[in-house]
C-alpha cells in the first residue's frame, strides 16, 4: 500500500524544512524524509558550529589586544574539549527546535533514504510514498580527491569531530571554507599551512580583497604554499602526515590534513566517513603573533548537508 501526501521533501536541511513548514501552514499534508540530524549542513557541520568557533577566535584576539586598552590579562588556555562540548550541545538544541517546529505544523518526519520508484513515488525503508509534489533538497557533501592517501585527511565535516586542537594543520583549498578554518585555527594557537593549487586564495573574489586577506593571514603567521598541486598524502614514521605535490615537493609534520576543495551534490549514497583525530583533549596554551585579520533514478540520501 502506498501512502499519499500533498508534498514530499527529500532532505531535512534548511531548504527542505522551510518549504515543508510553509506548505503545511497553507494546509498541505507534508512529510520530510531525512536519515540524519535535522538542519542539514548549516546547523550541523556548517554555519552554526563554524560561527561558534569564529566567536572563540574573536575572543582570543580580544584577550590579546586587552593590554593595549589598559586591561591586564594573565596567561590563558584553550580547553578544546569544553568548547566542543558546548558547541555540540548548541547544535543538538537546534536539532530539537527543528523537530518541534515541524511537529507543530503536523509535518511527518520519516527517517531513512528515499529511492524513486516512479515519477511521483519514492520508497523509504520498504514503504512506498507518493505525492503531488516531490522536492529534492538533499544538499551536498565535501569533495575528497581521488589521490593516494586521501583518506588520511578529513573534510570540514570531520573538522567538527576533532577531539583536540591539532598543533600543526595543513588545509588544502582556496575557497572561503579553507580561509575561515585557517583563520580560526591560527587564532586558537595552531600552526597553519594553506596549500593552494594556484597563486591566490579566494580566486573568484575581488583581487584587492583576496590580496589583502592573504597579507593579513601571512602577518598572523599562516604559511602559504602556492602553485602546489597536491597528488597524495602519506603517514610518516613519526605518525604525522606529509602532503606530496606534483612538483616533487613534500611538506610534512602535520597532525591533521583538511580537504577544503569544494562540495558536490548529494544525490547518491554518502561517501565513506573519513578518519578524524582520536587523541584526547587537553588544555592548550594559545600563543601567536598579534594580528586583527581576523536525476537519474538513484537512491537519494535524505541528508541536506
Amino acid at each position: 500500500m502506498t501512502r499519499h501526501f500533498d508534498l514530499l521533501t527529500i532532505g531535512g536541511g534548511s531548504g527542505g524544512v522551510a518549504v515543508s513548514n510553509r506548505a503545511a501552514r497553507y494546509g498541505a499534508k507534508c512529510a520530510v524524509i531525512e536519515r540524519g540530524r535535522l538542519g542539514g549542513t548549516c546547523v550541523n557541520v556548517g554555519c552554526v558550529p563554524k560561527k561558534v568557533m569564529w566567536n572563540a577566535a574573536q575572543l582570543a584576539h580580544a584577550l590579546e589586544d586587552a593590554e593595549d586598552y589598559g586591561i591586564a590579562v594573565g596567561p590563558h588556555e584553550l580547553h578544546w574539549d569544553k568548547l566542543k562540548r558546548n558547541r555540540d550541545q548548541h547544535v543538538l538544541d537546534l536539532n530539537g527546535i527543528y523537530e518541534r517546529v515541524l511537529g507543530g505544523n503536523a509535518v511527518e518526519i520519516i527517517r531513512g533514504d528515499a529511492r524513486f520508484v516512479g515519477a511521483k513515488t519514492v520508497e523509504v525503508n520498504g514503504e512506498r510514498l507518493s505525492a503531488e509534489h516531490v522536492i529534492i533538497a538533499t544538499g551536498g557533501h565535501p569533495i575528497v580527491p581521488p589521490v593516494p592517501g586521501a583518506a588520511l585527511g578529513i573534510t570540514s565535516d570531520g573538522f567538527f569531530e576533532l577531539e583536540r586542537r591539532p598543533d600543526n594543520i595543513a588545509i588544502i583549498g582556496a575557497g572561503y571554507i579553507a580561509a575561515e578554518l585557517s583563520g580560526v585555527m591560527r587564532a586558537l594557537g595552531a600552526k597553519v599551512t594553506i596549500m593552494l593549487r594556484r597563486e591566490f586564495l579566494l580566486t573568484s573574489f575581488d583581487s584587492m580583497l583576496r590580496e589583502m586577506v592573504m597579507e593579513a593571514m601571512r602577518t598572523s603567521g599562516i604559511e602559504f604554499h602556492t602553485n602546489s598541486r597536491v597528488v597524495g598524502v602519506e603517514r610518516e614514521r613519526s605518525g604525522t602526515l606529509a602532503v606530496l605535490c606534483g612538483s616533487g615537493a613534500r611538506f610534512g609534520g602535520f597532525d591533521q590534513v583538511v580537504w577544503a576543495i569544494g562540495r558536490s551534490p548529494r544525490s547518491y549514497p554518502r561517501p565513506a566517513s573519513r578518519p578524524t583525530s582520536s587523541a584526547s583533549s587537553r588544555p592548550t596554551t594559545i600563543s601567536r603573533p598579534k594580528c586583527r585579520a581576523s536525476m537519474r533514478s538513484a537512491t537519494l540520501p535524505a541528508a541536506s548537508r
